[in-house]
């Protein structure tokens, strides 16, 4: 009896403590911004992952971006620290792998972080509501009508999406090398996958192109087919990371 009484509290102090974890994540998890000399400032979180970019939507400059995975500490849904372990930073390489805290706190739709080693305040876009609200990995991609598949590897292409903003990286984790990234805001609405791209680091013409692919998600596998912002037909599968 006092054996199963102990296997029963156990339990229970353990889903306790998941609840709150998850319910200090959906604190954090979402998209948030700010503006600063002109710039763009964009904060993407999921689950488990998060992005930090930075660039000019008017005169369609981008000028750094960084991100990795994220862990926080359980203590506070609105307050507390996160341990950040970057994949990729565009301005410092030599970050790649390593392992930082930082602060936070929420209050009135409003983030207080020094997440960039700077103490800054976003303000939310949205909280990471959606089908779609995840960090995605192409793991599949049609080439001359054939499907190859992409295995899990350090040289990835991920997607970070929340409610309504997308970030897309190609990276290796290993050797910190950076391949490209571009990002926007987003809409799937019945079977349709919308982007509109407000950054590109590899051409700038590009941002205010708008991209729409027929799109599902079933279980962990989200799939689309439209064209590129080349304009060339794609047909991809993503399967999710968080």
């Amino acid at each position: 009896m006092k054996r199963l009484l102990y296997v029963f509290l156990s339990l229970l102090l353990t889903a306790f403590a998941n609840i709150k974890s998850y319910s200090q994540q959906s604190q954090i998890t979402g998209a948030w911004t700010m503006k600063a000399e002109n710039l763009d400032h964009v904060l993407l979180f999921t689950n488990g992952h998060y992005s930090y970019s930075v660039y000019s939507v008017e005169d369609k400059k981008f000028h750094h971006t960084d991100g990795g995975i994220w862990r926080g500490d359980g203590n506070n849904r609105e307050s507390g620290n996160l341990q950040l372990t970057t994949e990729f930073n565009t301005s410092e390489k030599s970050l790649v792998g390593k392992t930082f805290t930082c602060v936070y706190a929420i209050k009135e739709g409003r983030l207080e972080t020094n997440i960039t080693g700077k103490q800054l305040t976003f303000t939310r876009i949205d909280a990471g509501n959606g089908p779609l609200n995840a960090t995605w990995r192409i793991s599949a991609r049609e080439q001359n009508g054939e499907l190859y598949n992409i295995p899990p590897a350090a040289r990835k292409t991920i997607k970070i999406l929340t409610g309504t903003r997308f970030q897309w990286a190609a990276i290796n984790t290993e050797t910190g090398e950076f391949f490209g990234t571009g990002g926007g805001t987003y809409s799937f609405t019945d079977g349709r996958y919308t982007e509109k791209i407000e950054f590109f680091s590899r051409d700038g013409s590009r941002v205010g192109m708008q991209l729409s692919f027929e799109g599902s998600v079933k279980e962990d596998k989200w799939q689309h087919r439209g064209k590129s912002s080349k304009g060339d037909p794609i047909y991809e599968v993503w399967t999710k990371e968080d």
